[in-house]
């Protein structure tokens, strides 16, 4: 824990405050536009763009990113713009999160609409993460192919501390467990699935799809933390650490306020770690753990409530 404290101190010392704040200012703004006019919603529905699922998320998300990098190289008088593969990386980026967003493909796995709908939802989070980590490895091969792919590396990766932090969650998602707001979002399962009331998933079921569900996690980290981090910094250091934070938050859109803003924060711990330790698995421990455990924590808070 001391290893993780001091890392965040070094950041804060480091960073530009003047670009933390104007950054947060903007994540700022975008928050308030999303849930008093709903931005991501009409961005993506737009009928005015092509393919708006796509291109709307491409717009929030492309600006949520490169603004940062702008409002670094005015601040810091830098120019990593000048760089044809930075620039590349820059507008590649977003296109890969919009495509991750905007795929929605329903495959006829069984003539039960329930059933059909539990495969393709259980099937949804491998195959984005493929279709990411596809384009990642080539992108990887293109410009960063004489370092380790993303942060999938063990060299400096110590369990306990995130074990820690982990163990300090338990209590917090426990009383958690008991509230009616929680309780209607987890398990995952019943907010993302509508399945009728006669339809009784076995635990082999339930398993499955919690595994599935993990797998959205390893896309968000070797994306957000992994390739937003790591394939930035030979330009800009620590400064890669806002722009994700930035981007990462407004995925949150939609969500409860307190968990989009929260999100912000979060980015910027995990982002200082994965700086540091070039390595995306403590990241991956912190943020599956706390998602297990809230699937934990909503499955025996229904069982208890019933």
């Amino acid at each position: 824990m001391r290893e993780i404290l001091g890392y965040i101190r070094e950041w804060f010392y480091y960073v530009n405050k003047k670009l933390l704040i104007i950054c947060s200012l903007q994540t700022a703004i975008l928050i308030f536009l999303n849930y008093h006019n709903q931005l991501e919603l009409n961005l993506s529905t737009a009928g005015t763009l092509p393919w708006p699922r796509f291109t709307g998320h491409y717009v929030l998300f492309g600006l949520s990113f490169a603004l940062p990098y702008f409002f670094c190289e005015l601040i810091e008088k830098k120019s990593f713009f000048d760089s044809k593969p930075f620039t590349i990386l820059l507008v590649v980026a977003p296109a890969i999160f919009s495509l991750k967003m905007a795929l929605t493909v329903n495959f006829p796995f069984s003539d039960d609409a329930n059933w059909n709908e539990y495969w393709n939802q259980v099937y949804y989070w491998p195959v984005r993460l493929a279709i990411v980590i596809g384009i990642l490895f080539l992108l990887w091969r293109k410009f960063d192919v004489d370092r380790p792919f993303y942060g999938l590396t063990t060299s400096n990766f110590k369990w306990q501390p995130y074990l820690v932090l982990l163990l300090l969650m338990v209590p917090l998602i426990a009383a958690a467990s008991t509230q009616n707001d929680f309780l209607a979002t987890y398990p995952k399962l019943k907010s993302v699935l509508h399945f009728d009331e006669n339809i009784h998933l076995s635990w082999f079921h339930k398993v499955l799809f919690e595994l599935s569900y993990g797998t959205d996690f390893l896309n968000i980290e070797i994306f957000f933390r992994g390739f937003l981090i790591l394939a930035f910094i030979k330009w800009v250091g620590k400064d890669a650490i806002l722009p994700m934070a930035c981007f990462y938050c407004t995925i949150h859109f939609g969500k409860p306020l307190g968990e989009c803003i929260s999100s912000y924060f979060g980015a910027l711990l995990l982002g200082i770690v994965v700086y540091n330790t070039r390595s995306i698995y403590g990241g991956l421990v912190v943020h599956l753990g706390i998602a297990w455990l809230m699937e934990v924590g909503g499955y025996i808070g229904t069982a208890l409530r019933n």
